[in-house]
């Protein structure tokens, strides 16, 4: 989300190169993960684990604590900057668009009240799964990941494939968002044991290239904003 939020091509590009380096400091952690899990196979719920681990060594109950504390400040650091992030985008790219809604939202503090109620209604979606909901955060992870890699065809082509339009990403998108949906619900179905993501982006490339090819491309000077990154 952050980075498209970005200044400068310089800071996307910084971004790039930092996060998948970040990234390879979590496989070490991901190998403590499972191992406890193996290690300790009645702990219920599986996410619990790390508390559990600190809990059976014999540390000063102040550093479990900071321990914790520190493990709930780095999701809090992601976690609010996703929501408001969502809830901007759900306001300005999709209710914005709405003409009942279009009017409304001219007036001053109008916009930026609909994105507090909707940060209040989206943490409220992530405290039900998060406490009440079976699914462990694996499965959740798993499932949000194969709609999030929906968006790697339209960057690609945003800034590789200039006949690209916006009717066909938004098709592609749909496309590939509906294909996953579809597959991870009804795993049966698949013809080859492979990450729903998987067919969703065979979709979405298949539908971002057919209605891009079939439809009017973009104006040359939009075209060229992106092809100046």
């Amino acid at each position: 989300m952050k980075a498209f939020a970005a200044k400068s091509d310089r800071t996307i590009k910084l971004t790039v190169v930092l996060y998948p380096t970040f990234q390879i400091f979590l496989v070490p952690i991901l190998i403590i993960g499972f191992a406890a899990v193996l290690a300790f196979p009645n702990v219920t719920p599986a996410d619990s684990i790390l508390p559990h681990v600190l809990l059976q060594m014999d540390l000063p109950v102040i550093l479990i604590g900071l321990v914790c504390a520190g493990t709930l400040a780095a999701s809090m650091s992601s976690g609010d900057a996703i929501v408001h992030a969502a809830a901007s985008v759900a306001v300005r790219d999709g209710l914005s668009k709405s003409p009942s809604l279009a009017n409304w939202m001219k007036a001053e503090g109008n916009e930026r009240t609909l994105i507090r109620i909707l940060v209040v209604v989206i943490s409220l979606i992530a405290y039900y799964f998060a406490v009440f909901s079976e699914t462990d955060i694996v499965s959740l992870l798993l499932g949000a990941y194969g709609g999030i890699a929906q968006m790697f065809p339209l960057v690609f082509a945003m800034f590789y494939w200039p006949r690209a339009n916006g009717k066909g990403a938004l098709a592609g998108l749909i496309g590939g968002i509906v294909v996953t949906l579809f597959f991870l619900y009804n795993p049966e179905f698949k013809p080859l044991p492979m990450h729903e993501g998987i067919y969703g982006l065979i979709a979405n490339l298949a539908l971002l290239i057919g209605i891009s090819l079939a439809t009017e491309p973009e104006e040359r000077e939009r075209i060229e904003r992106y092809s100046e990154l």
